[in-house]
């Protein structure tokens, strides 16, 4: 599959809850972030194309009170996740306004793993 993503995915460290707003049910957790999307690791497959409104538990974060975010969303991809009981859903935001941008921009900055890589000293044998 071709790579169409214009912002490079952010995993988090935080066990992020997204539900199905409407529905009232668990869809799963939030596996990465962008401005235009999300990944939520789920038990239960979802249908392309299929429009659901996301409501996401944040994290604490600092200097913001809310405690959720609400973003309509559609489906864009759902693939079986390395773990077979889960599945991974590519979901694409319908519209962020500047105070949910605002979050999401925290949520990034707060909880993204931190890709440095640590400067272990080489095992003896180890090639470079």
């Amino acid at each position: 599959m071709r790579e169409r993503r214009k912002q490079e995915r952010k995993s988090l460290m935080a066990y992020t809850q997204v539900f199905d707003l409407y529905g009232g049910f668990l869809l799963g957790y939030l596996g990465d972030l962008t401005l235009q999307g999300a990944m939520i690791i789920s038990e239960r497959a979802q249908q392309k194309d299929t429009e659901i409104t996301l409501s996401i538990e944040l994290p604490e974060l600092p200097n913001m009170k809310s405690s959720r975010m609400a973003l309509p969303a559609r489906v864009v991809w759902c693939e079986q996740d390395l773990s077979p009981q889960f599945f991974n859903i590519g979901f694409e935001f319908k519209d962020v306004n500047e105070q949910q941008k605002a979050l999401i921009e925290s949520i990034i900055k707060e909880y993204e793993f931190r890709r440095d890589i640590p400067d272990y000293p080489r095992r003896p044998g180890m090639k470079s």
